[in-house]
């Protein structure tokens, strides 16, 4: 199934760069240019083949150049699932920016939300991109590799050495 997805992308969208991520333990994967996922996206959920109906996870991993995202989706119709993943190039203190896919799945509204608070990928187009999980304030990403937490939060003390015994 790979690889025909693999083909039918590359296929498809000029400049794509889709290419197969067979794994040796876990799931396979199929890497994309991020500049086209929207494009990625209406393609396999509206191709008569594929039909890609769900969108299940928006997930990213910090590496120490990039940031990678994975795009878990399905087909409740085929009763198959793919994980699509772009690399995000960092850009010091900025955030990495991808297109939002909210248009072709409304599960990514709260997806992409999540992504942007723990991660921190600034998802553009999305229509109410703010934080869902932290407060409104918090500073930083959890997710991210180089986060560390405030000695304090509202006046709580957080990891207090009484409790870290």
């Amino acid at each position: 199934m790979h690889n025909e997805i693999v083909g039918l992308l590359n296929n498809r969208i000029k400049g794509v760069e889709a290419t197969f991520n067979k794994a040796e333990v876990g799931d396979s994967s199929i890497s994309v240019n991020p500049a086209f996922i929207v494009d990625v996206c209406k393609l396999l959920k509206e191709s008569g083949t594929h039909e890609f109906n769900v969108l299940q996870v928006i997930t990213g991993c910090d590496y120490p150049e990039y940031l990678e995202l994975s795009y878990i989706i399905a087909s409740f119709i085929n009763n198959t699932e793919l994980i699509l993943k772009v690399k995000l190039q960092k850009q010091g203190d900025s955030l990495p920016k991808i297109a939002s896919v909210s248009d072709v799945w409304k599960a990514a509204n709260w997806l992409e939300r999540e992504c942007y608070d723990m991660v921190g990928v600034e998802f553009t187009g999305h229509p109410d991109c703010r934080r869902i999980l932290c407060p409104d304030g918090f500073v930083g990403y959890p997710l991210r590799k180089d986060f560390k937490s405030e000695e304090s939060y509202n006046g709580m003390v957080i990891n207090p050495a009484s409790k870290m015994k």
